[in-house]
């Protein structure tokens, strides 16, 4: 990256990467929240995924990047690619967030789904076991829902925006472990 700025004679600047000063004084205002390593007010909302069952089981996934700061041109991240930030098939649907590299090579929302079918895991041993043994490098985590309803996480990092609802009115909302 430093290559192609002074090539370009350049800076590229990552405007959620706070200034020392501004760090400190952020995190007095939010309780000294932070979240791998940063205060959690620098964070904007940015992926976007859902995963969905239907009352005959029939599963959906949708996943809107929030992009990746000052990206190598042509770049192409995890989430339009099925099979790497989405996917849904018969047994689950998949919504994968964090670092688009990691994700792509592992297949991360792919591989979920064929742990489920081929070793017969549950959704929830299929999820950990992606998240801690395929995931090669890199920060990410995924929600994801089976075809009979069961709703799983995970991540690999201090944190993950997620949330859930059911039918039958049952909600939950989440950042931490």
């Amino acid at each position: 990256m430093l290559k192609l700025a002074k090539e370009s004679n350049s800076i590229l600047f990552d405007y959620r990467i706070p200034l020392a000063e501004a760090a400190a004084s952020e995190s007095h205002d939010n309780g000294g929240m932070v979240m791998n390593g940063l205060p959690i007010s620098i964070y904007a909302p940015e992926t976007v995924g859902c995963a969905v069952v239907d009352s005959s089981g029939h599963t959906a996934a949708a996943t809107s990047t929030g992009g990746l700061m000052n990206k190598m041109t042509g770049r192409i991240g995890d989430s339009p690619l099925i099979g790497a930030g989405t996917y849904a098939c018969g047994h689950c649907a998949v919504s994968c967030t964090g670092e688009g590299e990691a994700i792509i090579r592992s297949t991360l929302a792919r591989d979920v789904a064929a742990v489920m079918e081929y070793k017969g895991l549950p959704l929830q041993e299929a999820v950990d076991f992606c998240v801690k043994e395929r995931l090669d490098e890199g920060f990410a985590g995924l929600i994801a829902v089976s075809g009979t309803g069961e709703v799983a996480y995970g991540f690999n990092c201090t944190g993950m925006f997620r949330g859930c609802a059911t039918e039958d009115g049952f909600m939950e909302v989440g950042i931490w472990e």
